[in-house]
């Protein structure tokens, strides 16, 4: 009877909590757990070092979940994003870094865009009071369903054909897959197929690796020392400036290559602190990380790797922003291509800082100019250190005080920023409506933000390049979707614990008190009201992509991202 009031008693509280879901069907039980334990990447990990409230068993058992799959099925496609790595238990699997495509297979449950139904039933929908969220028992029916769903695997592959193919590598029991993706929230840059029947995996969500690294020097090490180890020679063949370069080369560059991080994860805070407290951005530039600077030698090529890195020259007792860098860019080859020239004295022509965070890779001179210069396309040598910010050559270019604006206030992490044009916006709030009607009377954004002459970034979630209001979510509510990357929030899982909106540089996730379908606010058992996160997402069921965009009558509304420069000013006008 007790069980039973209980029972009553959660169902009845509608607050979400860490672990109320596993991220598997169920718990993994104590066998599982310490079989895991037993793994190579986990031996040296200490229960002891981790926290009363934090036990390790009980992260391995909800964070964690073991799969079964066959010979052929698809474990992950490269393009995707995720947030998991994964251990081989048993069996063995494949991996192809080449054509995404070439694996894509059957996507079994898998939705990639929205249903005709799904959007005709949001029409014929009951009105429901503002904020209304389901109640426990149907949101948990909802998840459960989403989740297994993902379960179902993404698709088979010929085994044989693609194993003939060049770029194939195997991985056998115990070996570790998919840190990369996990560790910087980026798409993965291979997919990975079963080699056998009966193949067991354990996976583990970004949320459990995150506490075991926390805690645990050990496995940080290896966790790092493997993603340097891959992440290395994967970012080598990634990057297009490297298309040219040989196998053997690309292997001796990536043996004398370092990683080196500037900046810190934290940087959101002290941002919006120093945002609100000086009202400015001029200062800005003071509190970014020096890499490199402007009339010192040069120290190697340098490929940022994730993160973006502001490039400036002095001018009278200050710099001025001439450009920015990002995934793939380079800084200092123009200067290595003059010393292979042979000219003297040749010294960096710019300064490169970190934006908030950023990870490069350094590669020595000397190897640049021995395996990457002969035969590098001659557009790779045309751009000055201070221009290679991934522009196309004839694109008009930035003025200044637009670079500064869009730098300055950290927009360039935009890919899907709400982008008002001043000039022909009349305020009719068409964009307003159209937005709550797409999500039952609930606009998930407010339209108002910096703006700098006829451009204003709106207050909307700019689904960005790096979401760093990924990082802190101790559930996985706010998540990317593995096939577009839009930034959403599983409100099913969401404790409303505002780690997410706190984090967001740009102020874009709110906090709202949440109602039953009566509109009263729902409460907890101690009485106090219940909130969740929510968010701009792109409108994610909609037939006709972001209904802000479609309805505005005059063409002053655009998701853009921010460093598309041509595009971004040519709407502008």
């Amino acid at each position: 009877m007790d069980v039973e009031l209980l029972d009553q008693q959660d169902e009845r509280d509608e607050r979400n909590r860490r672990w109320d879901e596993p991220f598997g069907d169920t718990l993994l039980d104590p066998q599982a757990v310490a079989r895991v334990l037993a793994l190579p990447a986990f031996t040296d990990v200490e229960a002891e070092n981790f926290p009363p409230w934090l036990p390790l068993a009980d992260i391995l058992a909800n964070d964690g979940r073991l799969r079964r799959v066959n010979r052929g099925e698809v474990i992950i496609r490269k393009g995707d994003y995720g947030n998991s790595l994964f251990v081989i238990l048993e069996g063995a699997v494949a991996g192809l870094g080449a054509s995404a495509a070439e694996t894509r297979g059957t996507r079994a449950g898998r939705r990639t865009r929205p249903s005709w139904r799904r959007a005709l039933g949001r029409l014929f929908a009951r009105p429901t009071p503002p904020e209304y969220r389901a109640t426990r028992h149907n949101r948990r029916a909802r998840h459960q369903a989403a989740r297994a769903d993902t379960l179902q695997g993404i698709g088979k592959v010929d085994v044989n054909a693609l194993m003939a193919k060049s770029g194939t590598f195997t991985l056998s029991a115990p070996e570790m897959f998919g840190e990369i993706a996990a560790l910087t929230r980026s798409p993965r840059n291979a997919s990975v197929f079963a080699l056998e029947d009966d193949t067991v995996l354990f996976e583990l969500r970004w949320q459990g690796l995150r506490e075991i690294r926390n805690w645990s020097l050990p496995f940080r090490e290896r966790i790092d020392a493997l993603y340097h180890e891959r992440g290395l020679l994967t970012r080598l063949l990634q990057c297009p400036v490297f298309d040219h370069v040989g196998d053997a080369a690309l292997d001796e560059i990536a043996q004398h290559s370092l990683f080196e991080t500037y900046g810190n994860f934290d940087w959101t805070q002290r941002f919006k602190s120093e945002i609100g407290r000086r009202r400015g951005t001029g200062h800005i530039i003071e509190q970014e990380p020096l890499i490199c600077q402007e009339g010192n030698h040069v120290d190697g090529l340098l490929l940022i790797n994730n993160g973006f890195a502001r490039v400036s020259e002095r001018v009278d007792h200050g710099e001025r922003t001439i450009g920015h860098l990002s995934h793939d860019d380079t800084f200092g080859l123009s200067e290595i291509a003059a010393m292979e020239r042979g000219e003297h004295g040749v010294t960096l022509s710019a300064s490169l800082r970190a934006i908030g965070y950023v990870d490069v890779i350094r590669i020595p001179t000397s190897l640049i100019r021995e395996h990457v210069l002969p035969g590098l396309p001659a557009h790779f040598l045309k751009a000055s250190s201070g221009d290679q910010s991934g522009q196309a050559e004839t694109a008009e270019p930035m003025r200044q005080g637009m670079m500064d604006f869009v730098v300055d206030h950290r927009f360039i992490n935009g890919e899907n920023a709400m982008v008002i044009n001043l000039d022909r916006c009349v305020g009719c709030d068409d964009c307003v409506r159209a937005c709550a009607t797409a999500h039952d009377n609930n606009p998930r954004f407010v339209r108002h933000g910096h703006a700098f002459e006829n451009a204003m970034i709106v207050n909307a979630c700019m689904h960005c390049s790096d979401p760093v209001c990924l990082i802190g979510c101790p559930t996985g509510a706010i998540h990317r979707t593995a096939e577009t990357g839009t930034v959403i929030i599983d409100d099913s899982i969401c404790i409303g614990c505002s780690t997410c909106a706190n984090s967001c540089p740009y102020n874009n996730i709110r906090m709202v008190d949440i109602r039953d379908e009566t509109g009263a606010i729902m409460r907890d058992r101690e009485g106090r009201p219940i909130a969740r996160a929510t968010k701009c997402d792109l409108c994610a069921g909609q037939l006709t992509g972001p209904a802000c965009a479609q309805a505005c009558p005059h063409d002053a509304l655009a998701r853009v991202n921010i460093r598309d420069t041509e595009k971004l000013l040519k709407w502008l006008g």
